[in-house]
């Protein structure tokens, strides 16, 4: 797999104070056939994120999007999607860390499962400080299409695909940013067999404090018309798997 190329799709808006952090990753991987796809969303923030990312404009690999709209991370990423040369692709956001070996990992964990997407364990880190806030989260061995609609344990950033496995596919742009990644997974498991996590932890994660608690007051509603309206799957079904999600949730974010 060393020969072949992979696209790495990163979103931005208002990424100036991580993305440098984040590229430097993406430039430290072992694994070095790689193009990374920065898309900024329209970031009100007077180009201080596009000018981070032109500090890269040497390496020819880090290429720059800039979109003229915002929509929303679900649009950025299917700009990158629609610019990826790879037959790997991989999910980046502009605030997170890729362990140095992410890649090497990730590909021979996906050759050795024979799989059409691999996903990692992860770190949960402080935006600023980068002390732990949460024990790391080690994802299970196998997810199906059944399994995502009780809980994702799909974080983006530890995602690698395989094209000659899964069909590329692309984000619904009605559901913006809220959501978005979950019925990309949906959408995507209906389409393959399973997917398969990698114990080993190889991304660290920035999360705000305020997240800590598994504030999912605000997600209920948007998960809720997953379940019902986008995935149809009926009120009685739509609640049991939502409350599976609750309770799951609450014990993802316990410290």
């Amino acid at each position: 797999m060393e020969k072949e190329l992979v696209s790495i799709i990163t979103p931005m808006y208002k990424g100036a104070a991580f993305v440098g952090e984040t590229i430097e990753s993406v430039i430290a991987q072992d694994y070095q056939n790689w193009e990374l796809i920065i898309v900024d969303d329209c970031s009100p923030d007077d180009g201080a994120g596009i000018a981070e990312v032109k500090k890269y404009s040497h390496d020819p690999r880090v290429k720059l999007i800039e979109s003229k709209e915002n929509r929303g991370s679900s649009g950025a990423r299917n700009i990158a999607l629609r610019e990826a040369q790879g037959r790997f692709i991989a999910f980046l956001d502009s605030d997170d860390i890729w362990h140095p070996d992410f890649l090497t990992k990730q590909l021979r964990f996906m050759q050795a499962q024979e799989a059409p997407l691999v996903f990692s364990s992860y770190r949960r880190i402080d935006e600023i400080t980068k002390e732990e806030l949460l024990r790391p989260f080690i994802v299970p061995e196998r997810v199906t299409y059944k399994s995502l609609l009780k809980t994702c344990p799909i974080f983006p950033s530890t995602v690698v695909i395989d094209t000659r496995k899964a069909p590329k596919i692309y984000f619904n742009e009605e559901l913006g940013s809220m959501r978005d990644d979950y019925v990309y997974w949906l959408t995507l498991f209906k389409m393959i067999e399973s997917g398969y996590g990698n114990p080993e932890i190889l991304v660290d994660y920035r999360m705000r404090k305020s997240s800590v608690t598994g504030n999912k007051a605000k997600v209920i509603k948007p998960q809720w018309n997953v379940l019902y309206k986008v995935e149809k799957l009926g009120l009685l079904r739509s609640a049991y798997y939502l409350s599976c999600w609750g309770v799951i949730s609450y014990l993802k974010y316990r410290k």
